[in-house]
């Protein structure tokens, strides 16, 4: 027996606009039957227009969305990755617990307004400000996890091996000293998250990156570790030249010889690579989480997209450093930038798909995030969660389009609010909560009173 039963005029099953869908999920919050082509049963609610599955947010670190808006201005002569991380860390070094729960409880609501319903959370702020851990040391990740739990998205916590600040390096920055985790700490936190059993909540790892983990522990996490394991990789060129200086590889190169990748391995941002390397993630069946906004907004460069899509590699969006929260924008982004370079049109379109880019898009990123966070199910399909997003039908920017273009108007027309209601196994989230925004705001009030005028530069503590 149907728990809950909806009928959609349009659905997104398997690749393509389906009409008149009945989807019926049971108790455990999972899809039994999704049946296109039936007329509307009395039993059923009708929705009041099309439907697509949430997607996953692959790559997040809350604890930034604390930054937005706030690393917009030009200290000096110069400024890159490196000059905005630095001034990042100033937010690191300050927000607490209470304040972490506040700001991702917010964020997790945008995002799900954003049409995710599953975010896998990169997480490596661990300790307090002075570096000493918690009373407990979990705290900062049972702070995500009830900002997830509050705002009803689904939570893959991948908490990061952090062990030195360069290839170089013995140990950390004094303003990394938040950050510190070994191979096993971080299994010791995966143990405790999934034991807690709490519903919609999972956990895999991650490491830092390779500048920042020892060869060894990481070869150690992958041994030991379950679920999905996240790397940053090949962000920047400057990593890229420093991994070569001490390693005689490039980034990826060098996972490719030593770490043994394999589906489990996620790598995020993946921008700078040589056509070898892309051959050889595709071989792997390692998956590349892309963040378009944030690699835009940071200036990281553009990856090779036409490479990632012929050579079949999974494909996953992150919503990174929270510049951007909705995922039509970042595959808006993710396809301009490519036109931008290439002096072309549609250049993720496949001719055999009638040229459809924002399907083509959509499709690989929803197979990819769902094995970014661990799902050998996801979509509006029996067995996977019951997760799906209503558009918007009275959205300015989609009204008037023809039923068979409604994917290419979300990601294309640039709509304010594209959808109307978003279902986490099974249930209806509120995606506009005014508890949830008052204590972010207060949140940020207190991390950067006194707020900078209009004029003024803004001043980062530096701890």
């Amino acid at each position: 027996m149907a728990e809950l039963a909806l009928w959609a005029p349009q659905a997104w099953i398997a690749g393509a606009w389906q009409p008149q869908v009945l989807l019926e999920a049971g108790a455990d919050g999972r899809w039994q039957r999704i049946t296109p082509h039936t007329p509307p049963p009395a039993q059923a609610e009708r929705l009041a227009g099309p439907v697509l599955p949430g997607l996953v947010d692959a790559h997040s670190h809350a604890f930034q969305r604390a930054f937005v808006g706030l690393a917009e201005r030009r200290d000096g002569e110069h400024d890159d990755f490196w000059s905005w991380r630095d001034r990042m860390y100033g937010v690191a070094l300050r927000i607490t617990p209470e304040q972490l729960r506040a700001v991702a409880a917010h964020l997790y609501t945008e995002l799900l307004a954003g049409g995710y319903t599953q975010v896998c959370e990169f997480h490596y702020l661990q300790h307090q400000s002075d570096g000493q851990p918690y009373a407990d040391p979990a705290a900062m990740a049972w702070a995500l996890a009830d900002a997830a739990a509050n705002a009803g998205i689904g939570l893959t916590l991948l908490p990061a091996v952090y062990e030195r600040a360069g290839f170089a390096a013995a140990e950390l920055r004094p303003d990394q000293r938040r950050f510190r985790a070994g191979v096993a700490e971080v299994l010791a936190l995966q143990r405790r998250v999934r034991a807690a059993g709490r519903p919609l909540l999972d956990c895999g790892a991650a490491l830092h990156s390779l500048r920042a983990a020892r060869p060894e522990a990481l070869r150690a996490l992958a041994a030991a570790s379950e679920g999905p394991l996240h790397i940053h990789v090949a962000e920047q060129q400057a990593e890229v030249g420093d991994c070569l200086a001490a390693t005689g590889c490039r980034p990826i190169e060098w996972l490719l010889q030593n770490a043994a990748l394999d589906a489990r391995w996620q790598l995020v941002h993946a921008t700078h690579t040589v056509t070898a390397e892309i051959d050889g993630v595709a071989a792997s069946g390692a998956g590349v989480v892309l963040c378009p906004g944030t690699e835009a907004n940071l200036g990281d460069g553009l990856p090779d997209l036409r490479g990632w899509l012929a050579a079949g590699v999974p494909l996953s969006l992150g919503s990174d450093s929270q510049v951007t929260r909705g995922w039509s924008e970042e595959l808006r982004w993710l396809e301009y930038a490519q036109r931008l370079q290439l002096q072309q049109r549609n250049v993720a379109a496949a001719p055999g798909r009638q040229g459809a880019t924002a399907a083509r898009l959509f499709d690989r990123v929803l197979t990819g995030g769902a094995a970014a966070a661990g799902f050998s199910r996801w979509g509006l399909q029996a067995g996977a969660r019951a997760d799906l997003l209503v558009v918007d039908a009275q959205e300015p920017a989609l009204i008037g389009l023809p039923p068979s273009h409604g994917l290419d108007g979300l990601v294309f027309a640039a709509p304010a609010r594209p959808f109307a209601r978003v279902l986490v196994a099974g249930r209806w989230r509120d995606t506009a909560h005014a508890g949830r925004a008052q204590a972010h705001r207060a949140a940020l009030q207190a991390l950067w009173e006194p707020a900078p005028g209009p004029h003024e530069a803004l001043t980062v503590p530096t701890g």
